[in-house]
């Protein structure tokens, strides 16, 4: 079984779920159910999975669920987009989000292309 916090891919995605807890607290009260709840979930979605991941055995289980924490950090990445356009960010909450979210975004990815070549 593989340790997920030894990689730098899950201390990333663990990073962007606080991140996004954290700002998604300043959005209007009425995205309660909309945005907030799809930006929570999605957050956590993408550490949750790679420790799933972690403690399959076969390496294509792990690749799979490497890729479904790839494809909500994806998702999360689009609705980050669209809050900001909302206006629903202060201050640089909203660029500190993209850039930590961009950097998760190609550790994961580069991990996912290193899994696929073995």
């Amino acid at each position: 079984m593989r340790d997920h916090r030894k990689l730098r891919a899950f201390q990333l995605a663990d990073e962007v779920a606080l991140l996004i807890y954290r700002v998604t607290k300043q959005f209007p009260k009425e995205e309660m159910y909309g945005l907030i709840s799809q930006m929570r979930r999605a957050s956590v979605s993408v550490p949750s999975n790679i420790v799933e991941g972690c403690t399959r055995e076969s390496q294509a289980e792990y690749l799979r669920f490497l890729e479904i924490a790839f494809g909500s950090l994806r998702e999360l990445h689009y609705q980050l987009g669209l809050s900001s356009r909302l206006g629903y960010f202060k201050d640089n909450d909203s660029s500190d989000c993209e850039s930590k979210i961009v950097e998760t975004e190609k550790v994961l990815g580069a991990l996912l292309r290193s899994m696929r070549k073995t």
